[in-house]
């Protein structure tokens, strides 16, 4: 059985003192939940989280780069990550695609890379309302998984998180419903055993994000393929957070 995971994506907010403080209520009010909890925090955070000695919350990571160090001025290698606590880093987050270019062959070398690394990618895939409109979801989100994972070893692949987004969802208010969302992690689901076999595609959690709220997680976690959520906004409330969580 697949063991659900709730992943907070706190983008670009909160400063060291929020940081702490938000991450040290959570951690309490989270304490006795079957959920893997993970906060994925900005950088200039991550090592004062560390410090605290979070006992449920894992750190992770809002991204990373492929190089081991070098001037790539601006940067995150993974084993900064690793040095203050991070056991997750999303990667290829639909605003690293869309507004920062980022592509699929860049986004697998970092896959690579964090798995090498010995950290956990959670992969983001997810189409826009343009290409969801033309019927194009399941083919946008399948070759953004394959191109993603290429190279990836089966014996790597339990260490990888998928979160599907549909980027026409994110920040906008909209959500996918339940079913939908469902069908389209599905395909996901037979891409991974198409690539990996089926018993391996069985163990990979993937998660949903888009406007994910206390109001509305019920709805995705009450189906079959879907093994929790990639939360933004949300998760920025610990109330909020908790009580998606503790659903």
């Amino acid at each position: 059985m697949r063991t659900p995971i709730i992943a907070g994506n706190w983008k670009m907010h909160k400063n060291v003192g929020e940081a702490t403080e938000l991450a040290r209520k959570l951690d309490e009010l989270v304490a006795g939940s079957p959920v893997e909890v993970v906060i994925c925090a900005p950088f200039t955070s991550l090592s004062s989280l560390n410090a605290l000695g979070l006992g449920k919350v894992k750190l992770g990571a809002q991204n990373m780069y492929f190089a081991e160090e070098g001037a790539y001025t601006g940067e995150i290698s993974a084993a900064m990550l690793e040095d203050v606590g991070c056991e997750y880093v999303i990667l290829g987050h639909s605003e690293r695609r869309e507004i920062f270019k980022e592509e699929d062959e860049l986004i697998n070398k970092k896959v690579l890379k964090a798995l090498e690394a010995g950290l956990r990618p959670i992969l983001c895939v997810g189409e826009t309302l343009t290409q969801r409109k033309a019927g194009q979801t399941e083919d946008i989100v399948v070759g953004q998984t394959t191109k993603g994972l290429a190279d990836v070893n089966p014996e790597q692949l339990d260490r990888v998180v998928i979160a599907y987004e549909p980027i026409w969802a994110i920040g906008t208010g909209e959500t996918s419903n339940g079913h939908d969302a469902n069908q389209v992690i599905a395909s996901i689901r037979q891409a991974l055993a198409k690539l990996f076999g089926s018993n391996l595609a069985e163990k990979v959690r993937i998660q949903y994000g888009g406007s994910v709220k206390p109001g509305n997680i019920a709805e995705f976690m009450d189906q079959p393929e879907i093994d929790g959520a990639l939360v933004g906004g949300a998760s920025l409330n610990v109330k909020d957070f908790v009580g998606i969580i503790k659903y």
